[in-house]
């Protein structure tokens, strides 16, 4: 922020959250800056939602839903344009902001009308910084940190910098100019993401149905979803590549007692579109792990049998694991034969040619539960190179993994230090460090 002018003269807030503010700037307790509105019984008002990300949005943007979260609505707040509305039990997470729409809200939110209406979306802004979020936290009250909750009468007793009118309307157009590009810089550098992930969606398929050599001629596989393959290459069913496909069992979850022994089950989530996470688990009681064949090990394949109808056969391979670690019987543990190598079995079952076939075969509603079955599992179709192609491929495979996930890092970093960069010019140009 050195580049910014500073005000010629500061002065001490005397509030602690604030520090010091420009001079001529005033400061006042929020019982005098707000009225709360408690206008409501207009149910026939379009339902909106106060969210950390974007502040006050249309509940239709965030779920195509049928709203069955209470059918009476006379009791919920009406917002309008102009005012702020937060969330009771989320704005010490930066749950609040400005309406651009006149509709209404839970009974749960409280709705603020500034007595001046050119600072509403000054206090958009100010009241997302994460000063204001950590004085929200010191006036919220509950059980526990996860059920704080600021109330009214709790607001009112903080205090907010008032900046003159004409600095109000500058400080608000230099932050909507620079918040914008910033996003855009943001948005730019998530596409990207989303480009390199396409990038190596397209060149998976790609090697495990055609291979390394452009050159290669080519056969009809046979297989629709498959297509052309090189001409040595063959197609297999599953259950002739497989020495085993075992399926876990499921023990009940425990409360965990701290027992550096415990046993422990993995989540679904575990198994993460090729990456296996081994921080998704739940505890379990040893009695009830019935054999040892079902204790994890580096190396294993594992394939997820009941999911969502997108999320269904996503498949991993275990990297590391920790200590008396299972796995439930909505997984599957394959051991190749010594047709198949298990990493390009991996790479094989995340192609779009192996998706089709996937979603072909499970069975279950798209918003609950698919499942597809052993039987099912290995009359799979797959496109099988020599092993020595096999291998090739996949080390193929992960270089360019390599190279893929240090450039999404790089662009992680990126991001993440842009969103520090509009955090800081906000909180800086809101509480008068720079001067716009």
């Amino acid at each position: 922020m050195t580049s910014f002018p500073k005000y010629k003269r500061y002065k001490d807030s005397g509030v602690e959250w604030l520090g010091e503010v420009p001079e001529h700037w005033e400061v006042r307790r929020n019982l005098g800056v707000f009225d709360e509105r408690k206008e409501c019984n207009q149910p026939e008002e379009e339902l909106l939602s106060v969210t950390v990300s974007r502040g006050i949005i249309r509940q239709s943007e965030i779920t195509a839903k049928k709203d069955s979260s209470n059918d009476d609505k006379s009791k919920y707040k009406v917002v309008r344009v102009g005012d702020l509305a937060y969330n009771k039990m989320r704005a010490w997470q930066g749950a609040l902001g400005i309406s651009e729409f006149n509709g209404i809200v839970s009974p749960a939110y409280v709705v603020l009308t500034p007595r001046n209406q050119k600072l509403s979306k000054f206090f958009h802004y100010l009241y997302r910084t994460p000063q204001f979020i950590t004085e929200a936290n010191r006036l919220s009250y509950g059980l526990c940190d996860d059920m704080n909750s600021l109330r009214y009468e709790h607001f009112k007793t903080s205090y907010s910098p008032l900046p003159p009118d004409n600095e109000i309307d500058r400080i608000v157009a230099f932050l909507d100019q620079k918040t914008a590009e910033i996003d855009a810089l943001i948005a730019k550098k998530q596409r990207q993401i989303e480009l390199l992930d396409e990038q190596k969606a397209i060149l998976i398929n790609r090697t495990v149905t055609r291979g390394l050599n452009p050159n290669a001629k080519l056969k009809p596989s046979g297989i629709e979803w498959i297509g052309e393959i090189p001409e040595h290459w063959e197609v297999l069913k599953l259950r002739r590549l497989l020495a085993n496909i075992e399926q876990g069992n499921s023990p009940n979850a425990v409360q965990d007692n701290g027992d550096p022994y415990q046993w422990k089950v993995i989540t679904l989530s575990a198994v993460s579109k090729g990456a296996f996470r081994n921080e998704c688990f739940k505890p379990i009681s040893s009695i009830t792990v019935q054999k040892e064949a079902n204790t994890l090990a580096p190396g294993d394949l594992l394939l997820t049998r009941a999911n969502t109808r997108s999320l269904v056969g996503d498949a991993c391979i275990v990297e590391s694991v920790l200590p008396n670690t299972t796995f439930s019987d909505l997984v599957y543990r394959f051991l190749p034969n010594f047709r198949a190598n298990s990493k390009y079995l991996l790479r094989y079952f995340l192609a779009n040619a192996s998706r089709a076939q996937i979603e072909r075969d499970a069975r279950g509603s798209n918003e609950t539960m698919c499942k597809v079955s052993h039987g099912h599992i290995k009359e799979w179709d797959v496109a099988l190179p020599p092993m020595e192609e096999q291998l090739e491929i996949v080390s193929y495979l992960e270089r360019f993994d390599q190279t893929r996930v240090g450039t999404i890092n790089s662009l992680k970093t990126q991001i993440e230090s842009l969103k520090t960069l509009r955090n800081t010019l906000v909180a800086h140009a809101v509480t008068g460090r720079i001067k716009v």
